[in-house]
């Protein structure tokens, strides 16, 4: 089985190319999911995220306040400090993030798959990308995102720039990833671009 790594910045679209993808009978795990997951209530990870962070990182019940956690990382006004706390933040989580994504790829081989993709944003930063026979990039133009994020979570456009400001640039990912996939809007462009990527890794559930 052959397994296609989806990553990009905040706000760039990735869902919507995971949507294209299901379309054609792939199977694609989102790892934000699987973060809520490892960072449930009495879990090993939210331990140890508490510990680095702090109380403040809960709700009142005892649930991960990830809206908060963002916050108090990427609302950071020192750059290295920032730095400093998104580093811990993710050799925290990663660990537990893998650990559920080999399980996943492993019960999808054995169901008789033949590619599996894996929506990661922190994909580079968990060193998952040397797991992947292909890397797809999703990126979009800076002033989409910031309006798509700032939709999304409900924060303010400096917060929204600030989270852009610490992730890879368009140019990172047009360096690491084998495809890359432009995300301005428009779902026509979206499917053409996924079609023509799945003809040339030879897909074998697309007509050629």
């Amino acid at each position: 089985m052959r397994v296609i790594g989806l990553t990009g910045g905040s706000g760039a679209g990735k869902g919507e190319l995971s949507l294209c993808l299901m379309s054609y009978g792939i199977r694609v795990l989102d790892t934000d999911k699987v973060s809520r997951l490892v960072t449930a209530p009495g879990s090993r990870c939210l331990e140890e995220l508490v510990e680095r962070f702090g109380e403040v990182i809960l709700r009142e019940d005892g649930r991960l306040d990830r809206h908060g956690l963002a916050r108090i990382v990427f609302a950071e006004p020192d750059p290295e400090a920032r730095k400093d706390k998104l580093t811990a933040l993710n050799r925290i989580t990663h660990k537990h993030i893998i650990a559920e994504i080999n399980a996943w790829l492993e019960g999808r081989a054995k169901a008789g798959d033949t590619l599996a993709v894996v929506d990661a944003p922190q994909l580079f930063e968990s060193g998952f990308d040397k797991h992947c026979d292909f890397i797809i990039g999703v990126i979009a133009d800076r002033e989409v995102r910031i309006r798509r994020i700032v939709a999304r979570d409900g924060i303010d456009r400096t917060a929204a720039e600030k989270r852009i400001d610490s992730q890879h640039s368009d140019e990172f990912f047009a360096e690491h990833c084998d495809f890359v996939v432009y995300n301005n809007g428009g779902i026509d462009s979206l499917e053409g671009q996924t079609e023509n990527i799945l003809k040339k890794i030879n897909y074998d559930k697309i007509a050629r």
